[in-house]
């Protein structure tokens, strides 16, 4: 099975690094394909958007590469790649909660986005808290400590 995506819009920051840390600073500008861009429309009744992207610098990932540790931290335990939320996967696709600071033509400002300058937008979706939470979420110790300083 083939599957075609294309990107709706490119992430425009300062940020070009892709270091884990401080991801909560500053703002994100999404600029829309043109022809895409009455899409928004609405969107600036929410406080929140679902950011889906295409980690296009990413590392390739490899089979030997489906265990691994979170950004190779000895401290953290040995995972599979679909227990672990790091940027090395079989599709690199990023998926974050961003909050929403303006919608304008054609553009969305966001902050709080983990993409670089740069970084293909292949969806954008408004945060419902009926579909993006758990009641009953768990989440192992190390999560915290992983999470530490990124945004």
């Amino acid at each position: 099975m083939e599957i075609a995506l294309y990107p709706i819009g490119i992430v425009r920051s300062e940020r070009t690094s892709k270091e884990d840390a401080d991801w909560g600073v500053g703002v994100s500008t999404i600029e829309l394909d043109p022809a895409l861009s009455e899409g928004l429309e609405g969107l600036e009744q929410f406080s929140h958007a679902v950011i889906v992207f295409f980690l296009h610098e990413g590392e390739v990932f490899t089979p030997p590469r489906i265990k691994r540790r979170p950004r190779e931290r000895e401290d953290m335990p040995l995972l599979g790649v679909f227990a672990q939320r790091g940027k090395v996967r079989p599709n690199p696709i990023g998926v974050t909660t961003a909050k929403i600071v303006s919608v304008e033509p054609g553009r969305l400002i966001v902050s709080g986005l983990d993409a670089i300058d740069g970084t293909p937008v292949l969806d954008i979706k408004p945060y419902f808290s009926a579909f993006d939470h758990a009641d009953d979420a768990a989440a192992p110790e190390w999560v915290d400590r992983l999470m530490e300083g990124y945004f």
